[in-house]
C-alpha cells in the first residue's frame, strides 16, 4: 500500500474576485505580476474551445506516469477547485483521460492543469471541462503511487499552492498567489483600461510610437566600417 500525504486544503477565494480574474486575459494577469507567474508549456488540448476559467488550486504532486493519488484528489476535491497535477513534465504516459475529465466535471471543478501527458484528446476537447496539459500520449499510466495531495508543488516552472487562484484561458495558465490575488487583479484592470485606449487610438491613427525609437541607438548599415 502506497502513501499519500494529505495537506489542509488552502484557502477560499472571493466568488467576487474570482469573476473579475474571468474577465482578463491571461496575458494581462501575468503582465500585472512582472510577467511572472506563467505555467509555461502547458497550454489547452488541442481543439479544446473553452471559456475562460478561474478557481482554487488543489495541488497533487505524484511519481511520474502514475495517477492513484490523482484519483484520490478528484474525491477529495470541491466544487469549484481548479486540479493542478504536478507529473515532473514526464510525457511518456498519460496521467488522465476522458474518464477522470467527465468525473471531474460531475465533482463540479472549473479545471485541470496537468504538468505531464493526458490521452483521449478529441474527449476531453468535446467535454465541458478545461483541460490543460502539457502534451498528450496514448499510453496509459501507472497505479502504484505514491504522492500527495494539497501541498505546494512545481507546474511549467511556477510554484503552486492550495488555494492559489488559478486561470486559465486560450493562450495558458496564470497562477496568482492567494495573497497577491486581490493586488494583481487591480493592476489588470487597470493594465486592461490602458489597452482599450490603445486600441481607440490604432484605430484611430493617433498611437503614440515614438518611445520605440527613443529606446534605441541606431546606428546605420556600413557606419562602422567608415569610422
Amino acid at each position: 500500500m502506497s502513501t499519500c500525504r494529505l495537506h489542509p486544503r488552502g484557502p477560499s477565494p472571493d466568488p467576487a474576485l474570482l469573476d473579475r480574474c474571468r474577465a482578463l486575459p491571461t496575458s494581462i494577469l501575468s503582465d500585472s505580476m512582472a510577467r511572472t507567474g506563467g505555467v509555461c508549456g502547458v497550454h489547452p488540448v488541442p481543439g479544446g474551445r473553452w471559456p475562460r476559467v478561474a478557481g482554487p488550486a488543489l495541488t497533487v504532486r505524484t511519481r511520474p506516469g502514475d495517477n492513484l493519488v490523482v484519483h484520490r484528489a478528484l474525491d477529495l476535491a470541491r466544487p469549484g477547485d481548479v486540479l493542478v497535477v504536478d507529473g515532473g513534465g514526464a510525457l511518456d504516459r498519460a496521467v488522465l483521460g476522458e474518464l477522470m475529465a467527465r468525473y471531474a466535471a460531475a465533482r463540479g471543478l472549473v479545471a485541470l492543469v496537468v504538468d505531464g501527458a493526458v490521452r483521449d484528446v478529441e474527449g476531453l476537447a468535446a467535454g465541458a471541462l478545461p483541460v490543460f496539459a502539457r502534451g498528450v500520449n496514448h499510453v496509459g499510466p501507472y497505479k502504484d503511487g505514491p504522492g500527495e495531495i494539497g501541498g505546494p508543488v512545481h507546474a511549467g516552472g511556477t510554484v503552486v499552492r492550495a488555494g492559489d487562484v488559478v486561470v486559465g484561458d486560450t493562450d495558458g495558465v496564470v497562477v496568482l498567489p492567494h495573497e497577491r490575488a486581490a493586488e494583481v487583479v487591480a493592476a489588470g484592470e487597470e493594465q486592461a483600461r490602458a489597452e482599450e485606449v490603445a486600441f481607440a487610438q490604432i484605430a484611430a491613427g493617433t498611437w503614440d510610437r515614438s518611445w520605440v525609437a527613443a529606446a534605441l541607438t541606431e546606428v546605420r548599415a556600413g557606419a562602422e566600417a567608415a569610422s
